[in-house]
């Protein structure tokens, strides 16, 4: 009777959260609906013919989904089944950060994602405030091309008109990092890119009050505060944290004020039934020091030419979630979620080659408004001999985007304030969007040691642009010639299926080859198209993007002393959306990027990591000491295929580094650990064209560089003492060239730098 009481209170809530949502996809993709039954029915037709003629025991192969991840020395796999979640015959890879020794304070993105094969890394700023990494050849710039997810719900401004992540979860608060790549389009959604997923702590199940405090001095007087209080009383579990990080930074005028703080409560009234409420607030202010050209940089890095920027964002995240286990076979997850957000640009934007006169500054200010629902069921069921897993879930998402630019004071202080609020001299729009989709993924075991899985996903996207924009043409002087107001009102509605198939042989118990096809495809941003930048333009005829990934890989461990996955990948992008070098008609002859749809690209590569205790070797039965090694290497080749255009023709494609390669040494003695990491990244290009250098150096090259971080940390007891040097070498480098903030021009990445943390668990 409690259960069946228990179960009606489940339903009636998930009927609540997500009754309204299902109805508009029932009324908006009826046709998806048909499809996806369609294809259960042609999943259970393939099962159904899977079988063969060997005898039935009446025994299903165990399978283990709520066990512990598998652990290695700091990196490891997500299970064929984690939660209501399909990952069997993907490429995914999971940071444990409670393994690895590394300067959690800053979020320094080089020593956290060490272990993660492929990646390219900016390095915008030295607190981590936000995280620029992509993956197999794909645009760093703010995370966009990966699906940024905080405990499995979307995180970024907005998932489809604008998928920039400003927030990114302090480290400190974090228990593991997941990292799915091209095939997670199926269950995620659409990016090429994959999905990244951060997993904060969980409270302790026998402890009332939990008290953890870390306190962080390092270089350029930053100083970092994280305090965290956790718990379970009763059948309530839970975890907040406060985060402050202050710090003035390498370059003058490079100053920062950081606040973050996060509440997660959940309730278990029952073994099945858990229901569970999240908040995230962060804002920070940021002064910013501007770009540099090639040859400022070359004389001294280190200064700024830029003392009026300023950057400012505020993040407002919450979420529902109601998991509820059906039966021991079946389980069902709802989530509702939301953000409100605005981020604040304000300065000169004129190339780096050009002197700050004074004038008034430019300011970009947008807001994200947005909510959604997404609700996921996995059902393992009997099929011969064999035990196979099914998923399917949908999506309902709303995303408000606004974005207007205009002119502010000239002044040099955070003064985020429009000179004519009511009718901004360069535009005002706002882009509405909905997204409708549902999916269905099965895994199949044919035999003991072979596994398909097929999948499909049905997406209805529509974007939409209201407002206005202004044209201004100029003489060579910079005097205004003329001006007109250009008002748009722009749609696009499409609906599409995505296919994928993966496919895993567990030759032995600690070899695992796995196969996987899977399509993608990448809405155009409506919020590029009007924002008038000097230094970069963008195409009013930009067209969505289209293409897949394909990976070949192997994964091989053994207990915790050995782990390593290669895999081949091919990335197939149709008109892919890139950078090409432009110049103005005479006079002018000003140098400038286009963004526009080049043409076909392709990335192939290979990506591996192998991780070694050679303590083992020395001492097997030694538990208290290891001594591990790892290497983490890529090579990729990127083109440009399929055009006419002989200035871009088998073109490298920009952003793709030719090789990578990552390598540390870490030594753990009973409460002692410490580490060492090496980073090389090689010559790489920022346009289509491969531009070696320009004039206001937002093209050209991105020179070889390498970095060494070392790192060393002793707990005793509730105390724990840390200490980190950043760049250890003090090496000159840059990673990125910005067409607008923070630059324009090269942004250096910051010299040698010292940290020391003191922590407290009570």
């Amino acid at each position: 009777m409690d259960n069946r009481l228990y179960a009606g209170t489940a339903f009636r809530a998930l009927k609540f959260g997500c009754g309204t949502s299902f109805r508009s996809l029932r009324l908006g993709t009826g046709t998806a609906f048909r499809c996806t039954g369609l294809a259960l029915s042609l999943l259970f037709a393939a099962s159904l013919s899977a079988q063969t003629d060997t005898t039935r025991t009446g025994e299903l192969r165990e399978m283990t989904i709520s066990a512990k991840q598998d652990q290695t020395m700091g990196m490891s796999r997500l299970r064929g089944v984690e939660g209501v979640m399909i990952y069997e015959g993907k490429k995914s890879e999971v940071v444990n950060l409670r393994d690895m020794t590394a300067n959690l304070s800053t979020n320094n993105a080089r020593q956290v994602f060490s272990r993660v094969a492929g990646l390219n890394i900016w390095e915008s700023d030295g607190a981590g405030l936000q995280l620029g990494i992509g993956g197999r050849g794909l645009s760093p710039n703010r995370t966009s091309n990966f699906n940024t997810r905080q405990n499995g719900y979307d995180i970024s401004a907005d998932a489809l008109g604008y998928p920039e992540s400003y927030y990114t979860p302090p480290t400190e608060s974090l228990q593991r990092i997941e990292v799915v790549r091209g095939a997670a389009s199926l269950q995620y959604g659409t990016q090429f890119g994959g999905m990244l997923n951060f997993v904060m702590h969980q409270p302790p199940q026998k402890q009332a009050l939990q008290f953890t405090s870390r306190q962080t001095v390092g270089a350029w007087g930053f100083l970092g505060s994280y305090n965290a209080l956790s718990g379970t009383v009763g059948k309530v579990g839970y975890y907040g944290y406060f985060q402050h990080k202050r710090g003035d930074g390498w370059r003058p005028n490079s100053g920062f004020q950081f606040n973050n703080g996060y509440l997660d409560a959940h309730w278990r009234p029952t073994e099945r039934l858990e229901m569970g409420l999240e908040l995230t607030k962060m804002d920070y202010l940021a002064q910013q020091p501007g770009g540099l050209t090639d040859t400022q940089f070359e004389q001294d890095p280190q200064q700024s030419l830029r003392e009026r920027n300023w950057f400012r964002v505020d993040w407002n995240l919450a979420c529902f979630h109601v998991d509820y286990k059906i039966s021991e076979r079946t389980r069902i997850n709802n989530r509702v979620f939301g953000l409100s957000a605005s981020r604040q640009s304000l300065g000169n934007l004129s190339p780096a080659n050009n002197l700050d006169f004074g004038q008034n500054r430019d300011l970009i200010s947008g807001t994200f408004n947005n909510i959604g629902n997404e609700t996921r069921l996995l059902h393992r069921y009997a099929l011969g001999a064999f035990e196979n897993s099914l998923a399917v879930g949908a999506r309902v998402y709303r995303g408000i985007t606004t974005a207007r630019q205009g002119e502010a004071n000239n002044g040099q202080e955070a003064d985020f304030q429009f000179l004519n609020p009511e009718n901004v001299e360069k535009s005002d729009f706002r882009f509405p969007n909905f997204n409708y989709a549902a999916f269905v993924e099965n895994i199949f075991w044919l035999s003991p040691k072979f596994t398909l899985t097929p999948g499909i996903r049905l997406e209805n996207i529509q974007t939409f642009a209201n407002g206005y924009y202004q044209q201004r043409v100029y003489d060579f002087a910079g005097n205004l010639i003329s001006e007109n107001r250009e008002t748009e009102d722009l749609q696009r509605r499409r609906s599409f299926v995505l296919f994928g198939l993966g496919s895993s042989w567990k030759a032995t118990q600690m070899l695992e080859i796995y196969a996987n096809f899977s399509q993608n495809y990448r809405a155009i941003n409506f919020t590029d198209l009007r924002i008038d930048n000097p230094n970069g333009r963008v195409d009013p005829n930009l067209r969505d993007e289209r293409g897949y990934t394909a990976d070949l890989g192997l994964r091989t461990r053994r207990n915790t002393w050995w782990y390593a996955d290669v895999t081949a990948f091919y990335l197939a992008y149709r008109d892919r959306i890139g950078q090409l070098l432009k110049a103005d008609q005479p006079p002018l002859y000003n140098d400038y990027r286009l963004r526009t749809n080049i043409s076909d690209a392709r990335n192939i590569g290979i990506e591996a990591f192998a991780e070694v205790n050679l303590w083992h070797f020395i001492a097997p039965k030694d538990s208290l000491r290891r001594l591990s090694l790892f290497v983490n290497t890529s090579f990729i080749d990127a083109r440009y295929v399929n055009t006419d255009d002989a200035s871009i023709r088998n073109r490298r494609v920009e952003l793709v580094p030719p090789m990578t390669v990552r390598t540390g040494l870490s030594w753990v003695h009973g409460r002692f650990r410490s580490s060492f990491n090496w980073a090389f990244t090689a010559e790489h290009f920022t346009d289509a064209t491969n531009a070696r250098r320009t004039a206001s150096a937002v093209n050209g090259i991105i020179p070889a560089y390498a970095v060494a971080d070392l790192s060393a940390g002793w707990s005793w007891r509730w105390l724990l003492v840390e200490a980190s040097c950043n760049n250890l070498f003090d090496a000159r480098y840059f990673t990125r060239r910005a067409d607008a903030y923070p630059g324009p021009g090269i942004i250096p990445a910051d010299g040698r730098g010292w940290y020391v943390t003191v922590g407290v668990k009570l």
